[in-house]
């Protein structure tokens, strides 16, 4: 296994989204805290091009630093939007990232399945980076038809599947709370739907370990479908994403059911919302280091 960081930290550090010029200090200093995988991501139609206009620039500032970008993600809500013409300028946008993560040689390309088209009440969810603990009221708005969307969403993540595939990369979708797809379960139908094996999962502890799911039984149903992991802890009530240990999940069980299914792949810290980030990317790991040599798990960082 892989260790690497998520971009939740740049967006920690420098805002949603991050300007090129932070995202490259944001490079620099997971470079000084001794990581060589990374993640990039592109943010919404503007930012996506933003970053695919740059892609030059950054993959410059990676290599001078020796770091390699292993996922990109296109952040387009858009793609799961039931009106046709804002999902076509999202697929507009979301060719320019697959582009982009080809360009930056990354392995996989990756996106989440967004907040649903309901009427709230107070807060939406992600209307920032991420929500911690936040409560939503919904108000159901007669004309929305579940199973229209639901079929929209298959056909919109077939082809994103597709698109990356010809480019030679796989594509994964992370469940979060409160999304369209917000756990194993979901993801798991979708999977069946969308009828493509280069589809795949990623693994977000700190969201599923707050929707009560049993994480080591969560890699048993995906196993294989699993392409990325995402590491926080929380208590399994917030879906807070803080360092690990600071939390109550299973990590020996998480990691060993990764390791019965010949996961090899990238483990990437995600920590936000916390005092001292530096000081969480680097306690989470060591965490894993010491984990991994307890395991017998072979990895690199």
């Amino acid at each position: 296994m892989k260790i690497s960081y998520c971009w939740l930290y740049a967006i920690n550090r420098y805002g949603y989204p991050p300007t090129i010029d932070n995202a490259i200090k944001a490079l620099e200093e997971m470079h000084d805290m001794g990581f060589k995988y990374v993640e990039v991501e592109g943010v919404g139609n503007e930012n996506m091009r933003e970053v695919y206009e740059n892609r030059r620039l950054i993959k410059e500032k990676c290599d001078e630093l020796g770091l390699k970008i292993i996922n990109f993600c296109p952040i387009l809500p858009d793609i799961a939007s039931m009106n046709k013409e804002l999902r076509e300028r999202a697929f507009e946008a979301y060719e320019l990232g697959v582009e982009t993560a080809k360009y930056f040689q990354a392995e996989t390309v990756q996106t989440d399945s967004f907040t649903p088209p309901l009427k709230f009440k107070g807060d939406i969810p992600y209307k920032e980076a991420i929500n911690y603990g936040k409560v939503f009221n919904v108000e159901i708005d007669p004309a929305y038809d579940w199973e229209e969307h639901w079929g929209i969403i298959v056909e919109s993540y077939r082809k994103c599947s597709d698109i990356a595939e010809k480019n030679g990369m796989k594509f994964c979708l992370e469940p979060r709370v409160g999304e369209l797809i917000s756990n194993t379960d979901a993801f798991l139908r979708l999977y069946d739907h969308v009828g493509s094996k280069n589809f795949g999962m990623v693994l977000d502890t700190g969201h599923q370990h707050a929707q009560k799911e049993i994480l080591p039984l969560s890699v048993e149903k995906a196993g294989k479908k699993i392409f990325y992991v995402h590491v926080s802890d929380n208590d399994g009530r917030i879906n807070e994403h803080l360092a690990l240990g600071e939390g109550t999940i299973d990590w020996e069980g998480v990691f060993t059911a990764l390791k019965k299914h010949d996961f090899n792949g990238y483990v990437a810290i995600d920590i936000g919302g916390v005092k001292d980030l530096r000081e969480s990317y680097i306690s989470s790991k060591n965490y894993l280091v010491n984990l991994f040599k307890k395991l017998n798990i072979e990895y690199d960082v």
